[in-house]
């Protein structure tokens, strides 16, 4: 009886090491393993090694590294179980799964930027995942004199509706006062952040403000020095709070051909339509942020570089998982993962 007692302890000990319990579900050994019949542990190794690779690249490092043999379409069926439990969890208010962003005084302003990102799924081929990054201004630091970094940041991804988005982000904003909403010219955004938030402070991100200038002066001055010349000048009036004189300006150039007058009419249009959204000198003299930089890196870091990888063809489902997984890993909030593994 010790022998045989010995011999199943044994298995057990080879079994759990290499984190795969080749067992029926119901049997002794696998009591424990939950629904994929793997330890707590490799299902965790699981959904950290998938968040990061792709699947079949997931499954040689977990063989590499820790002589645990899961296959690729396991990972993926791992990640996306645990990732999909996320959104439930966040929508019924469960605080043990919502990551907040520190305190650090009211007048420390909180950053919200928005914006979407093309992923192309089976069923829908190329849908918009809305990404949200929420961070603090004492977070901003500067690491030489034309750049800055944000040290952490709270991310919220979503594939599909805004009505299903933005629930998702303003539970990570509840309790929070001096809002600072940058974005570009999204008619969603600003319609949810007129609707939400009024007394937020609403910075059009100046570089897309610059952008349309850009537009413009292509079409309209062939010369490079005389284009380059008239937008420095113009850029320089809006960073000085002259949106008026940069008006009058554009809208007293003749345009020279058919899509000059066709960027010249959707500049002025956008201008007019953001104007309240565009004192960057204000903005600026009282320390704030006026790019939407950080939230375009973030689309890149957070989501392309795991999402949008060349041939990649995402279920709904699957796309929305690893976006949840994603974004808890990219702000720092992994154990709250962990939790909802260990629990479900």
């Amino acid at each position: 009886m010790r022998v045989c007692c010995q011999k199943v302890g044994i298995q057990k000990k080879i079994l759990t090491s290499l984190g795969r319990l080749e067992l029926p579900k119901n049997h002794v050994l696998a009591q424990g393993t939950k629904q994929f019949a793997l330890s707590e542990r490799v299902r965790r190794l699981c959904c950290l090694t998938g968040q990061g690779q792709v699947y079949r690249q997931a499954s040689e490092l977990l063989a590499e590294i820790g002589g645990i043999d899961i296959p690729g379409m396991q990972v993926q069926r791992v990640c996306t179980h645990y990732g999909s439990l996320l959104d439930p969890l966040i929508k019924a208010g469960c605080e043990a799964v919502i990551p907040r962003t520190a305190q650090n005084g009211q007048k420390d302003p909180l950053y919200v930027m928005v914006d979407g990102a093309m992923i192309f799924t089976r069923e829908d081929k190329w849908r918009e995942l809305k990404l949200g990054r929420i961070f603090r201004g004492s977070q901003v630091v500067a690491l030489n004199k034309s750049r800055r970094e944000v040290r952490h940041s709270i991310y919220v991804g979503h594939l599909g509706s805004v009505h299903d988005f933005f629930p998702k982000l303003e539970r990570h904003l509840v309790n929070y006062r001096n809002k600072v909403i940058i974005g570009d010219g999204a008619k969603w955004i600003w319609n949810w952040a007129d609707d939400n938030y009024p007394g937020a402070v609403q910075i059009l991100d100046f570089y897309h403000a610059k952008e349309k200038l850009v537009l413009f002066a292509r079409h309209q001055w062939p010369c490079d020095e005389q284009r380059r010349n008239w937008i420095k000048e113009q850029s320089d009036k809006l960073l000085n709070n002259e949106l008026e004189e940069v008006l009058g300006c554009i809208r007293s150039c003749r345009a020279r051909n058919e899509e000059a007058k066709m960027a010249k009419a959707k500049l002025l249009e956008y201008y007019i339509e953001h104007d309240d959204r565009m004192q960057y000198k204000t903005y600026r003299d009282r320390g704030l942020m006026i790019g939407s930089g950080p939230i375009e890196a973030a689309h890149r870091s957070v989501i392309q570089q795991r999402m949008k990888l060349s041939g990649q063809k995402w279920s709904v489902t699957g796309a929305q998982a690893m976006a949840n997984l994603r974004c808890y890993k990219c702000s720092g909030a992994w154990h709250m993962v962990e939790k909802v593994i260990a629990a479900a």
